[in-house]
């Protein structure tokens, strides 16, 4: 999946062209930087991949999400309805607003279950964040139907998925606004970065203002701004955002390794009656960066990835006793351990982790193995990995 995986001259190029012309960040110095602008070629060069209307370039994939709930005008109180499997970001960047994460169960797609979203539904839920966790997507128009029925704001964290098509449409681009991250591991990457993507026209003003602290960006003069409202500094930076703008061209090409590695580990696994897959709803066409597979039940698969372990079969995980990815290690967010006062308001929305469980996320999470998908192997690699693979699954059985 990583894309710095295959750095090469493109990006070195790119990075040299900002050192070169001496301007590291991203708004003024008009002057001095004598026509390069890295991370406004980026946008443009996201906004025709991801067929939108706008893109708000930020430092990361957490400030993504963050910019784009702030840009729609959720805060204090609000509540955001998300899964229990994502990233520990998904929360702390709701958190960040003074809103209420509200986790509910995943389903087979790995991603939210569209009846656990209906039943978590109160007056102050004000948004449904899905998160496109390993490369692929929960069940859209069902969650859209729901947002729709209930006026819901529908934000898409595609930190994982870029790539991800759903009927012909890019994941990240399906929703009111849609994230994405930039960070070393993911199958572009910025070193350090993300995007907000967005058709509409207020909500890309707010998180162009929002993520360089409320600056308008009128005119030419960054001194003469204004600041029509509060923000915070969220800026990605020339250097980054040059080398996205290498890897965005690069695109096609990972995406296209991506695929043809996770085809041929599929193919193999495939012919193990115990293996099944993710689902992947009709009209889905997964980014390749993950291989997902169901093994019988948590025994089997925690035996499956102790074999892999000792086989030699990197980068692959059972996120049910992950800390980063999975709400059972979270304790966290359920004690509330923070470094400054949460406020009451949160601290009731969150009391529900106290004593909620989510059994229907163990049943997926539990069996689930997700490997990485590497743009660094060969596809004789591939082939033998996938023998591998499947002779450990095998000899567990």
């Amino acid at each position: 999946m990583p894309g710095f995986e295959l750095f090469g001259e493109l990006e070195k190029n790119e990075v040299n062209d900002v050192l070169d012309n001496g301007v590291l960040m991203r708004y003024g110095f008009d002057g001095m930087r004598k026509g390069h602008w890295k991370a406004k070629e980026l946008e443009a060069e996201l906004q025709k991949t991801f067929k939108a209307n706008h893109v708000q370039l930020v430092s990361s994939g957490t400030a993504a999400v963050s910019v784009a709930l702030a840009s729609a005008g959720i805060g204090a109180g609000d509540e955001v309805i998300m899964p229990t499997f994502t990233f520990v970001a998904s929360f702390e960047a709701i958190m960040l607003l003074g809103a209420i994460p509200v986790l509910v169960d995943i389903d087979d797609t790995l991603g939210l279950n569209p009846e656990a979203i209906k039943a978590a539904i109160t007056p102050k839920a004000k948004a449904v964040m899905v998160v496109q966790m390993c490369g692929s997507m929960a069940n859209m128009d069902a969650i859209q139907n729901i947002c729709n029925a209930h006026n819901l704001l529908l934000v898409e964290d595609a930190c994982q998925a870029i790539g991800g098509t759903f009927k012909g449409k890019p994941l990240g681009s399906i929703g009111d606004l849609g994230c994405f991250s930039f960070d070393f591991v993911k199958t572009i990457t910025c070193g350090e970065g993300g995007a907000v993507v967005t058709n509409n026209e207020t909500y890309y003003t707010n998180s162009d203002h929002y993520s360089d602290h409320g600056h308008d960006h009128v005119g030419h003069d960054r001194g003469a701004e204004t600041h029509p409202f509060l923000g915070y500094n969220f800026r990605i930076s020339e250097l980054h955002a040059a080398v996205g703008l290498a890897q965005v061209k690069r695109l096609p090409e990972f995406l296209n390794i991506q695929r043809r590695n996770l085809n041929i580990l599929k193919e193999a696994l495939a012919e193990i009656p115990e293996v099944t897959f993710r689902t992947v709803p009709e009209g889905g066409e997964e980014s390749g960066a993950f291989l997902n597979f169901f093994m019988p039940d948590l025994d089997t698969a925690r035996k499956v990835i102790d074999g892999f372990k000792t086989g030699g079969v990197d980068a692959c995980w059972n996120y049910y006793d992950n800390s980063w990815h999975y709400i059972r290690k979270w304790d966290h967010l359920k004690n509330l351990k923070s470094l400054f006062p949460i406020s009451k308001e949160v601290k009731e929305g969150l009391e529900y982790l106290q004593t909620k469980t989510f059994e229907k996320s163990d049943h997926f999470i539990g069996r689930n193995i997700s490997c990485l998908i590497k743009l660094s192997w060969t596809e004789q690699e591939v082939k033998d990995r996938a023998s591998k693979m499947a002779e450990i699954i095998k000899s567990v059985l």
